[in-house]
């Protein structure tokens, strides 16, 4: 039975009221040319502020007739959200002003309120005034002196040179590397405004891609990369940092700015640009000043510099990498303004390197000019005190893009479209797809299988068997020169080790002779694409092609190198460090268990069986003593990752032996990406039943669910209340109810977002499925339509559903009579709950008869009255074999429980659960309640009377009723407001002491006082059954409230609320 504790969210609230008269008023003196030029100008910021409104402002502009109906058609079409919003402003701008006036105010009326679309116009109401200004200077291009074109000229023509070419590896060619036309293979990337201020971070392949989406579910904005100045998003802003991951693309996108600035496509407004390499200037151990740094890089701006500096607002420094400054940058040394070895506001000021750049952005050198900053995450600690005006992040690419940087990698489309199908068809591996470095690695090792068309069944599925062809592609390429590959991994892996150990990812000579390793060998032989030279340094600098490629490299010299016992304690040492620099390390060390590290075979030798046997039995151990430890989050948490770990190993025997017993799987309250549900649809797939899984309010989203399909239709019972699954994630369902081998016996689908729309698919389903004997459809938006559709299910005589829980559905009258004929003809269903709908008088009075096999039935909030209790009597005295009823929060009176006692009292003389909460009670019917209870006595568990008006006459009278007959199977009475005081709680005490099977009373926020402390204690005392008494809310002092309190643990598992 429903408890009275359920609540539906509330959803969130629209533009606030003062923002959109604000803005409403600022509509009333704009004229038709600014709006259309603050239209234009917040074009970008527009459409992707009313992307999740989109269908609705374009029907309040069809409703006004801005658009047409085909017009309104193609925008609701469109199933790309930003493509849709791009169309409906596309329409707009080609409307005269009044559509555009129109179309504002509708953005105002907005359902939600969404932070993108408020920020943007509160930016518009700050600009105020000025902003007709402010777009004119930005929008023009700024003149150029006539002797300064030349020079300009020639700096163009050699940043074009310097960034027209990609550089890029490549296994399988004889050089290891090849350049392509930068617009050729460049494919966009999303980056998005604000910042993640960390030092550590888990590892992004393991984290990235629920981070990935979260953008779009936060209402962050995404900058277009030509937009990080002069534009909607920076208005004013001078200097911009901006972060990411390892190979997310930092270096490829300042590469792709100066190239677009170079080639006069983007930010004409700066007359010079001038980029630096923070690696480059590690080289720099000397004093400089910035004519100097500039000279070295451009030698032919000697004769002209110094009037360049007379405008400084035209100038743009980028510095890209700050995580590679050996030296660093503190912010927040005050020193630099003050000491004068430090200080720098002049360019010809004699100082250190970051000197030069920490007054540059802390506009102490040249005020006025740009700078763009880039990072990796992890390093932005260092920029907290900088005058930073724009924070953003490289978030890689978004689906799109990642399809179009497959394209471009392939020169055949046939092989980029198989290529990118198995990486979207998999999503542990579509998930590191974000990421540019990971694209290339997928594309490299999955690329020769489609090439050739051969050996397709062993495509890569995990990350460890990714790695492993990656590694044996390179060992192939450069099998001829070398002659012991398997020694020469093994040293290199020791070095890979202590990388991922000390958190080092840059080695110099002295490592690699540390390690026995000859630096030639990473020259010309196997490790040339492993290991790159970074000619910028005076001592060489090796470093993996990839920390994931340090990390695997480090996992399987560890592997092939392990000895007794030495598997174990490397998990139990890296399982020590919480930073996450063994994450990645672990998971590809169990991976490697797999039987699909087999093309290493060929050249590394045979792997050690024993490690296997390490990994299999510590595996055992651990998955087994996490499943014995789900109530907390972190207990749940530390089970996934071990099903994590299962994945890598794709050892099906080892799943059924661990997890194919298991009753019960809980993860309910975890926040589960769809990488972890595809782990778990892994696990499940391996598995032939799964008994019960609990995945309630994991934030899964049909998303997600897209991931479990396959497995689903294994389960018993299916808990997935709250996860957002909306209408598209009951089709995926009812895929998996019809699959012929289902063995969903219990399915919960409460508070998902369904309508009407999923009905018939899901009746369809239910239909053809001959295993669900229970499902809960509770806090969704069904409506009577939906009902209505369900209905064809239930008239079924096939169907085998007993329990349907239809709570909070929006359910009226108008349903009734569709359900009423339906629960004539069925033949199974034994529990309906239709709580919290208002079906009203009108709809109780069609309630059918005679339903022999109905056990229990929720009617409570459903706005009954006393008018349509004779109907409910009279067909609910010919349920038979009802055992449990709930009639609570509705206004039926004493008058009409009066009726309604009569009818159970005469004919139900096995009910044993009555709920009768804020109905309206008092004194006077409490005799007839008194003979309910005692017509029933042998059969009553649970008594729910609470929130109404009872008061100690009408209490007095049902302790009677208790004491003067036996209640061997009750169990908890509720009794809560009720204004009962101290004049009746001897009588309680009587009633109750002897009791031998209560072991729950409420009687909360009542009038006890001190007076009844002695009463309770002794109750407590003598009631032996009784576990759990609460008296909170009431009127004890607070002496009163300790001595209560100190019956807590009176005996084992005693609970007293005070």
């Amino acid at each position: 039975m429903a408890e009275s504790s359920n609540e539906t969210p509330v959803p969130r609230s629209a533009v606030n009221t003062s923002l959109r008269k604000a803005f409403m008023d600022f509509l009333e003196i704009c004229d038709e040319h600014k709006l259309f030029k603050l239209t234009q100008f917040y074009r970008d910021r527009l459409e992707q502020a009313i992307e999740e409104e989109v269908k609705s402002i374009a029907l309040l502009l069809k409703e006004q007739q801005q658009i047409s109906k085909q017009e309104l058609l193609k925008v609701e079409e469109e199933r790309n959200k930003a493509h849709s919003s791009k169309l409906l402003v596309t329409l707009v701008m080609e409307r005269g002003s009044f559509s555009r006036e129109v179309m504002w105010k509708s953005i105002l009326k907005t359902k939600y309120r969404f932070p993108k679309l408020e920020k943007m116009l509160t930016d518009i109401l700050n600009m105020g005034t000025d902003h007709q200004d402010f777009i004119k200077i930005i929008r023009g291009c700024t003149e150029i002196p006539s002797h300064l074109k030349d020079v300009q000229q020639k700096h163009q023509e050699e940043l074009c040179k310097q960034t027209e070419k990609l550089r890029m590896n490549v296994l399988l060619s004889k050089d290891g590397v090849k350049f392509f036309q930068l617009d050729d293979r460049y494919a966009d990337l999303t980056v998005i405004s604000g910042k993640r201020k960390r030092k550590h971070v888990e590892h992004e392949v393991l984290s990235r891609d629920q981070e990935h989406e979260e953008w779009h579910e936060n209402q962050t904005e995404r900058i277009p990369t030509d937009k990080l100045f002069w534009s909607s998003f920076a208005q004013g802003k001078r200097s911009v940092a901006v972060s990411g991951d390892p190979g997310i693309g930092k270096t490829t996108m300042v590469q792709k700015i100066v190239h677009d600035w170079a080639t006069k496509k983007i930010y004409q407004n700066f007359q010079f640009v001038f980029s630096f390499k923070f690696r480059e200037l590690n080289d720099t151990n000397c004093k400089i000043n910035l004519r100097e740094l500039i000279l070295d890089q451009y030698p032919y701006f000697a004769n002209i510099l110094q009037e360049i500096w007379k405008h400084p607002e035209l100038l743009l420094f980028i510095f890209d990498g700050l995580d590679e400054y050996k030296d660093g940058i503190d912010f927040a040394d005050n020193r630099r303004n003050t000491e004068p070895k430090h200080k720098c506001d002049d360019p010809e000021t004699w100082c250190q390197v970051s000197d030069i750049v920490y007054a540059l952005i802390q506009r102490k050198l040249l005020p006025g000019c740009s700078v763009l900053l880039t990072s990796r995450p992890t390093t932005l600690y260092l920029l907290e005190r900088a005058e930073i005006d724009l924070w953003a992040e490289i978030r890689g690419f978004a689906h799109e893009e990642r399809k179009q940087y497959f394209n471009r990698f392939f020169e055949k489309q046939a092989v980029a479209a198989a290529v990118f199908k198995h990486v979207e068809e998999n999503k542990i591996l579509y998930s590191m797809s974000f990421n540019p470095s990971y694209c290339w690695i997928l594309g490299e090792t999955i690329g020769p299988f489609f090439i050739k068309s051969e050996k397709l069944q062993q495509i890569p599925r995990t990350i460890t068997e990714l790695y492993s062809y990656h590694i044996y592609n390179i060992l192939k390429n450069h099998s001829s020169i070398i002659q012991k590959p398997r020694d020469i991994l093994l040293k290199i892996g020791e070095l890979a080790f202590a990388g991922v150990s000390e958190r080092k990812i840059m080695f110099r000579t002295g490592d690699l002779i540390m390690h026995k390793l000859q630096p030639s060998q990473f020259v010309s032989g196997f490790l040339k694409e492993l290991f790159e030279r970074d000619d910028s340094v005076q001592n060489i600098v090796y470093e993996f092609t990839h920390l994931t490629v340090q990390e695997f490299i480090a996992a399987l010299a560890q592997f092939l190198n392990a000895g007794p016992g030495d598997i174990r304690k490397l998990f139990e040492e890296a399982r020590k460090v919480e930073d996450g620099r063994y994450d990645l390390f672990l998971r590809f060390l169990v991976g490697l268990s797999s039987r699909k590290r087999q093309p290493l075979i060929e050249y590394l030798g045979p792997f050690p069986i024993e490690a296997t046997y390490q990994v299999i039995d510590w595996i055992k151990v651990e998955v087994q003593k996490r499943i014995a430890n789900t109530v907390t989050k972190a207990g749940k948490t530390s089970l996934l990752n071990m099903f994590h770990y299962l994945f890598e190993c794709q050892n099906k025997p080892l799943v059924e032996l661990t997890v194919g017993s298991v009753n019960t799987l809980k993860f309910n309250g975890l926040q589960m990406n769809p990488i972890d549900c595809a782990v778990l649809s892994n696990v499940i797939g391996f598995c032939d039943t799964m008994n019960d899984i609990d995945l309630q309010n994991c934030s899964i989203q049909c998303d997600g669910l897209r991931w479990l399909e396959s497995g689903l239709h294994k389960c018993r019972v299916l808990r997935l209340r709250n996860n957002k699954l909306g209408d598209s994630g009951v089709e995926l369902l009812s895929v998996a109810l019809r699959e012929p081998t289902c063995k969903i016996e219990e399915l919960q689908l409460g508070a998902n977002n369904l309508t009407a729309s999923c009905t018939t698919d899901l009746a369809s389903a239910l239909s053809e499925n001959q295993s669900l004997l229970e499902l809960d459809l509770n806090e969704n938006k069904l409506g009577d339509s939906g009902i209505q559709n369900l209905c064809v299910v239930l008239r079924n005589r096939a169907c085998k559903i007993k329990k349907l829980s239809m709570r909070a559905n929006g359910l009226t009258a108008a349903c009734i009579e569709d359900l009423s004929s339906a629960l004539s003809i069925n033949q199974s269903l034994t529990t309906l709950s239709l709580g919290r709908n208002p079906l009203g008088d009108a709809g109780v009075r069609q309630l059918p008869k005679g339903l022999c096999r109905m056990e229990e039935l929720e009617l409570d909030d459903t706005s009954l009255s006393a008018c349509c209790t004779e109907d409910l009597a009279s067909a609910v005295s010919t349920y038979q074999s009802l055992r449990a009823l709930n009639l609570s929060k509705n206004d039926l009176g004493d008058s009409g429980i009066k009726i309604v006692s009569a009818a159970l009292r005469t004919s139900n003389q096995h009910l044993e659960d009555l709920r009768l909460w804020e109905v309206g009670l008092t004194a006077s019917c409490a005799r007839d309640v008194a003979s309910v209870m005692i017509s029933i006595s042998s059969s009553l568990k649970v008594l729910d009377l609470g929130g109404n008006n009872l008061g100690d006459l009408g209490m007095k009278i049902l302790c009677e009723a208790m004491k003067t007959n036996q209640y061997p199977q009750l169990k908890k009475l509720q009794f809560w407001k009720n204004e009962l005081t101290d004049l009746c709680a001897s009588d309680l005490y009587s009633a109750l002491r002897a009791a031998r099977s209560v072991w729950m009373l409420n009687l909360k926020s009542n009038n006890f006082t001190d007076q009844s402390v002695q009463t309770f204690r002794n109750l407590v005392q003598d009631c032996r059954s009784l576990r759990d008494l609460d008296l909170d809310d009431n009127k004890f002092s607070s002496d009163g409230r300790q001595s209560l309190l100190s019956l807590k643990g009176y005996r084992n598992g005693m609970k007293v609320f005070v």
